[in-house]
């Protein structure tokens, strides 16, 4: 490999995207070196009062096929992959000049796809061929090429020039991973559409036939669960605003494997909700969910569920936190994380006192996309399913016991039914008053879910009698309907859909409890 200066006498510029070329090319122009362009960019590069040679004037061919064929030619590739030293017999022989930069970005073949209104025919044909190759000659033959595929690292390599002369080693070989990376995406991208739709009609799967994942790395972290396991942290390309992998640090230490996993969870949580909300989770758990009319209530009655937990937890809200809130947080307990929408000045100052504490702002938005996959590493393989966006309203329930639940304890009920989704299986939450009174979680039998759950707000010296519960999954037996009794449990929310239903609701019956089905199960293991 080449370890000094690339010298650039001779530029292919072909972009898509236009952003900053006319500056790239200008200065390029300016050093005097030659510049090679095709269909559009040339014009705008000649508008510009740039000096600019054709393709098809430069390798004697048209471009042809409405644009299809017009750099895919010998003089251009071989100006482009020409080994320096090696070469340059066989390219004087055919005429064929080195081309010493490469400045490529293709056509927006993920953009188009994404439109809704987009046809097939549309996709196929913001499929770039031509691009590509460019883009994987150029990074081969880093060594004595330069190559760009984005627009950002434009104004780099113009100051390089500027101050080198040349461009270094270590930047093509930067650059030319970049283009890899680049081709390797766009790849993924027209491959992962083409598999969605492998029916002679062009229906979409939602499991394509090849599963390719792209993720760029965050950040590697000190270590995974364990001291002994190695992690990293990665993101989508374009992660949809609210979520974790979009949100900002705004103080605070390095986040760890942990503190990633437990913040989405409570993220996931709290944004489900559509008034001020609270969520406080350990290992994965919530521990304590409220909502009230400000976020200060809210946190008050999330703590109050279950303060030994919650120390050393992670803590979410669903506004943007103000300075009362984030005082009570950091003079009440220990916590690892805060996430929230966004932070007041008055926020910022009280958590400015605890400079540990890690506090990340996601921003306003949807944390969850409807259309992701949710993924399960299994041995020798990966387990893909579609996200649990599933929600019930009133509307939706089938109220199966004689007794009926009033506006009230329907709205204990449906919050219930909110939070169970999000504690582990087996799980049992009891509620009241738009708060969680008891979580009984990750059990392997839904009694016993019911007993911590009753067993911790004990504890707490909250008082269980007069609330609701909420099963993730539909009980096989009575004796979870009696042991929710025996506590004062007032009524029950649960998908339904057992061979023993009769013999629960009857349960229920006896008791003198309202039930209502939901007919959608919640389980998360």
């Amino acid at each position: 490999m080449n370890s000094g200066l690339c010298k650039i006498e001779r530029a292919l510029i072909s972009v898509s995207d236009k952003t900053g070329v006319v500056e790239l090319a200008r200065a390029l122009g300016a050093r005097g070196v030659e510049i090679l362009s095709t269909g559009g960019t040339a014009r705008l590069l000649k508008e510009n009062g740039i000096a600019v040679v054709e393709v098809s004037d430069y390798t004697g061919f048209p471009e042809m096929m409405g644009g299809r064929v017009k750099t895919l030619h010998p003089r251009v590739h071989g100006g482009i992959l020409g080994r320096r030293g090696i070469d340059e017999g066989e390219m004087q022989a055919n005429r064929i000049a080195p081309i010493d930069l490469v400045a490529v970005n293709l056509y927006p073949f993920e953009a188009t796809v994404e439109d809704s209104g987009a046809s097939f025919e549309d996709a196929i044909e913001n499929i770039d061929i031509g691009g590509p190759t460019l883009l994987r000659a150029a990074a081969k033959n880093h060594a004595s090429v330069t190559v760009l595929v984005d627009g950002g690292d434009y104004p780099a390599v113009i100051d390089e020039l500027a101050e080198h002369g040349g461009v270094r080693a270590a930047t093509r070989r930067r650059l030319a991973f970049k283009a890899f990376e680049r081709t390797a995406r766009y790849d993924d991208a027209v491959s992962g559409y083409l598999g969605e739709r492998l029916d002679e009609h062009g229906a979409r799967d939602a499991f394509p036939a090849v599963l390719r994942l792209g993720f760029r790395r965050i950040e590697t972290m000190r270590y995974g669960e364990n001291p002994h396991q190695e992690a990293a942290f990665y993101r989508d390309d374009r992660p949809p605003p609210g979520s974790l992998a979009a949100a900002t640090r705004v103080q605070g230490k390095a986040m760890s494997y942990n503190n990633v996993a437990d913040a989405d969870a409570a993220l996931e949580c709290v944004m489900s909700f559509d008034e001020p909300a609270c969520v406080i989770v350990k290992h994965a758990n919530p521990c304590g969910v409220a909502v009230a009319a400000d976020l200060g209530g809210a946190y008050d009655l999330a703590f109050a569920t279950d303060p030994t937990s919650a120390f050393g937890g992670i803590i979410a809200f669903n506004r943007a936190l103000d300075g009362a809130t984030a005082r009570a947080v950091v003079e009440r307990q220990f916590v690892e994380v805060i996430v929230a929408p966004g932070l007041d000045e008055s926020a910022r100052g009280a958590l400015a006192a605890k400079p540990n504490v890690r506090v990340l702002v996601v921003g306003e938005g949807a944390a969850y996309d409807a259309g992701c996959l949710v993924l399960k590493r299994v041995s020798g393989g990966l387990l893909a399913q579609g996200a649990d966006v599933g929600r019930v309203a009133a509307a939706d329930l089938k109220i199966v016991t004689r007794a009926k639940p009033d506006r009230g304890m329907l709205a204990d009920l449906l919050f219930a039914w909110r939070v169970v989704k999000f504690v582990k299986s087996n799980a049992i939450v009891y509620a009241r008053d738009g708060r969680t009174i008891g979580v009984g979680a990750g059990q392997m039998n839904r009694v016993q879910s019911a007993r911590i759950a009753a067993a911790k707000a004990a504890d707490e010296g909250l008082e269980v009698r007069g609330s609701v519960m909420a099963s993730d999954a539909f009980f096989p037996f009575r004796d979870g309907i009696d042991a929710a009794a025996e506590v004062g449990i007032r009524a029950v929310i649960q998908p339904g859909g057992s061979l023993r239903d009769e013999e629960v609701i009857a349960a229920a019956d006896e008791h003198g409890m309202a039930m209502a089905f939901t007919g959608m199960r919640h389980f998360r293991h």
